[in-house]
């Protein structure tokens, strides 16, 4: 390929990790409220959280995006930039999913860490912020790790309207140049290697996330007794 051509995929590239970004930062967001909504003692607050995941789950994200960014317009009047309506319908619908991540990791703290909790009187939210949060996020990286991947590959989805993306990219290349097979082995290994590094990249904060994890606290006479200095021959 020509130089001008790489400069096309290189914009690409960075037009699908800033969507990334965008999209990522927006379910991670929605996802936390949702799911820690889903737990909420409100019957009410309990269903709309719900009702949320039920329909953006049950929704395709490709229809989403297309009715953000064309029938939006005709109803209301005004138009989103393509990166904004990509980001929205992307970080909606992934962050249905990501809900029920957070769900799913808070249900699974032992129950005695929540009654210990209340033992202590904390609020329901002293209990969500000291108590199950931090014992219920290390758990989440590994599912959205998996659903960060899936996010990357749907961003692939917003070239259907005309957004210049490493997919649009690589479709006006093909056509510049009529040939189909190496520049789709290009893209799949670009997005192969952004893949690659967002799961070493979700690792390495799983790992850092637990390091503290189910660690026995030090007393205070441990943490405030010094080494003995022993002489020559190990005499003090």
């Amino acid at each position: 390929m020509t130089s001008g051509l790489w400069e096309l995929v290189l914009r690409g590239i960075w037009t699908t990790v800033q969507l990334l970004v965008f999209s990522a930062l927006l379910g991670a967001a929605v996802a936390f409220v949702v799911g820690v909504a889903r737990t909420h003692q409100s019957r009410t607050v309990r269903f709309l959280a719900g009702l949320y995941t039920t329909v953006f789950r049950g929704t395709s994200a490709l229809i989403m995006i297309f009715w953000i960014y064309f029938v939006l317009p005709l109803s209301f009047g005004w138009q989103l930039v393509p990166m904004w309506a990509g980001t929205l319908a992307l970080g909606l619908t992934y962050g249905a999913y990501g809900a029920e991540i957070v769900r799913g990791a808070i249900a699974a703290v032992d129950p005695a860490q929540r009654e210990g909790g209340i033992a202590l009187s904390f609020t329901p939210w002293q209990r969500m912020r000291l108590i199950l949060l931090p014992q219920a996020v290390p758990e989440m990286i590994p599912p959205f790790s998996n659903l960060l991947i899936e996010l990357l590959k749907g961003t692939a989805l917003v070239s259907l309207m005309g957004m210049g993306d490493l997919a649009f990219s690589a479709n006006l290349v093909r056509l510049a140049l009529q040939e189909s097979a190496e520049i789709y082995t290009y893209i799949l290994l670009i997005y192969f290697v952004i893949a690659f590094l967002l799961t070493r990249l979700m690792r390495g904060l799983e790992k850092k996330l637990k390091a503290g994890v189910g660690k026995e606290p030090r007393t205070g006479v441990e943490a405030t007794r010094q080494p003995e200095v022993t002489g020559v021959g190990g005499v003090s």
